[in-house]
């Protein structure tokens, strides 16, 4: 099995290349060997030699930088996407995905559209919130942490509903968005380390096979659900 770390090297705020380690040692647990292959600006990239691509969050004008370079990645991308194989975007790395990015200067920039959503940047303050989340392909809520400065329009169809934290805009309960096995969520914490489940399935997804958590994850995680739902029941 092969793993993709895409813009390891800009795209890495909030220590999210744990995700990248957590689909690993999965993948490991599974019986698979796993490999982990990091490219960045320039790199030549052959999505279909990988079994999980990855794209973490990074500042404003890194994401600006790195979507310069996935712009004529564009369609490869969207085939890897389409054949049904799994690959995560947290952070703003997602919001390269939509149609276009309006920063806080009113600069436009071409998104790749594969969605139809469009975002919007503020400078005035950063939205940050504990999150809980819930989606119909889990059995358990998933947890984590926004921060963002940025509205996005457009998502009929939302991957999470949101419990407690932020949406994707200030009127929405729903948060990032899913095409066949690509996974868009705000949510970071890192949001496979912090979720056992989703990390089990997107697992699933990629070897075929059950594995099971690592047991401090599991128990780290009940610790952060019965601290979040206590707030939200005060």
């Amino acid at each position: 099995m092969k793993i993709l770390h895409m813009y390891h090297d800009v795209m890495n705020l909030y220590g999210e290349y744990a995700n990248v380690l957590a689909v690993r040692d999965m993948i490991i647990k599974s019986g698979e060997s796993c490999e982990v292959v990091k490219k960045s600006y320039g790199d030549d990239v052959n999505f279909d030699e990988y079994d999980f691509v990855y794209i973490g969050s990074g500042t404003e004008r890194g994401q600006k930088s790195v979507l310069a370079d996935f712009l004529p990645k564009r369609d490869a991308f969207k085939a890897y996407v389409d054949s049904g194989k799994a690959a995560l975007l947290t952070g703003n790395a997602f919001e390269m995905l939509g149609k276009t990015i309006t920063d806080c200067d009113g600069n436009v920039f071409e998104g790749l559209s594969l969605f139809d959503f469009t975002v919007t940047e503020q400078n005035k303050t950063r939205n940050t919130a504990d999150a809980v989340f819930t989606a119909d392909f889990l059995s358990q809520p998933l947890v984590g942490f926004i921060n963002k400065c940025s509205e996005i329009k457009g998502i009929d169809k939302p991957m999470f509903t949101v419990k407690l934290g932020l949406g994707n805009c200030s009127d929405s309960t729903g948060e990032g968005v899913r095409m066949n096995n690509l996974f868009c969520t705000h949510l970071t914490g890192p949001v496979l380390m912090k979720n056992p489940e989703f990390l089990t399935y997107i697992n699933k997804l990629i070897t075929g096979k059950d594995a099971e958590p690592n047991p401090l994850a599991v128990k780290g995680y009940e610790v952060t659900v019965r601290e979040l739902q206590a707030r939200m029941e005060q």
